[in-house]
């Protein structure tokens, strides 16, 4: 198996301290996208895995759910997409550069250092926590937008490939339904790779997450895994040439 090593630890931003009273995926952004139902925690950074092996540059860029809270950091889904990646003979070099209780607000203000390095992929989940937070929908889509437009103006010759993400029920059906259409619409907007929603038959299945019934527990990111990887293939498989606009 690969060697793992150790990234830098990526940039960590602290706001007030405090535990999401239903128990949601912690975050942390300004206090206008804070909820009104519970505190904000910190920002903790991952020091999630490198893998070095040679082949295309794959960036995770996401929030607890990829940094792999609760989790060994070999058994959160980047790294065992990346096993897969090995094993089915298309092996890539993985950064996983989750950052737990990060939104959408949170990946922009640190996404220009994260592509200062050259990197063949880029995937974005983020979103989960502007969802937990109420965010508005537009605002969400503005940086996502602004997300990409950085990743290509650094990298324009990487495929960028955006994690669809679901908002809580709790919200009501209006604001789900617009939360659910931000990433289709930024996708077809911005031509990046549309990726299906990372908890698919994950979500809300007990056996499958940890105690908090949001992150995955191992069986859990096996099967995210799964999902990312069905979508990862032809990216890692044939990535743009460096150099050249995707």
């Amino acid at each position: 198996m690969q060697r793992l090593l150790s990234i830098a630890a990526v940039t960590t931003v602290c706001i007030a301290c405090g535990e999401t009273k239903n128990g949601g995926t912690p975050g942390a952004g300004t206090p206008a996208e804070r909820p009104t139902t519970s505190e904000a925690v910190p920002e903790v950074a991952s020091s999630g895995p490198s893998v070095r092996t040679g082949g295309p540059r794959v960036l995770f860029v996401g929030t607890s759910l990829t940094a792999g809270l609760g989790l060994d950091p070999d058994s959160a889904y980047p790294a065992l997409v990346a096993r897969k990646a090995e094993a089915a003979g298309t092996p890539f070099e993985l950064t996983n550069a989750g950052v737990s209780g990060e939104t959408s607000a949170g990946a922009l203000r640190r996404i220009d250092w994260l592509v200062k390095e050259p990197v063949d992929v880029v995937v974005i989940e983020t979103g989960a926590n502007d969802g937990l937070r109420g965010v508005d929908p537009d605002s969400t889509a503005a940086n996502l937008r602004a997300i990409i437009a950085r990743v290509r103006a650094a990298q324009p010759a990487a495929s960028v490939a955006l994690v669809q993400m679901e908002a809580p029920t709790n919200l009501g059906a209006t604001y789900t339904s617009r939360f659910h259409a931000v990433f289709p619409a930024i996708a077809k907007e911005t031509g990046v790779t549309l990726m299906p929603f990372l908890l698919d038959g994950v979500a809300g299945v007990a056996s499958l997450n940890q105690a908090d019934g949001i992150h995955p527990n191992e069986e859990g990111a096996r099967r995210v895994a799964t999902t990312v990887w069905g979508a990862l293939a032809p990216l890692v498989r044939s990535p743009p040439s460096r150099g050249q606009s995707p």
